[in-house]
């Protein structure tokens, strides 16, 4: 069983930078795709970031912003020059697809517990 715990969450003024950390754990054949979703309130999840062995993938609104990195079975996701928008619970991600067309929900199957970002303007 795969298991993801993020921490590094927190509140920051727009402007300032965070940085995620997801320690997964588990088969390694069942998370091949690591991401970063995210989910504001009101809203629905919507992939940040995706990575596996061959592809990264950032949603164009946070692109130049936000990176993500991964080592061993650390996840990572820088986050700079942070606004207001970027307020939601973000979570970390792991599937054993090896494959993904688009950095999307349907590419994971196991889902950490998610950590809060607030951005204040």
């Amino acid at each position: 069983q795969v298991q993801l715990v993020e921490s590094g969450g927190g509140s920051v003024q727009a402007g300032g930078s965070l940085r995620l950390s997801c320690k997964a754990s588990g088969p390694s054949n069942s998370r091949r795709n690591l991401g970063w979703f995210r989910q504001a309130q009101g809203k629905e999840r919507e992939g940040v970031a995706c990575i596996n062995p061959t592809t990264v993938m950032i949603a164009e609104s946070v692109k130049g912003r936000f990176t993500t990195s991964q080592d061993n079975a650390n996840l990572y996701l820088q986050m700079d020059r942070l606004k207001p928008e970027d307020t939601a619970t973000y979570y970390c991600a792991a599937g054993g697809a090896g494959w993904m067309s688009a950095c999307a929900e349907r590419y994971y199957s196991y889902w950490g517990q998610g950590t809060q970002v607030t951005v204040s303007s």
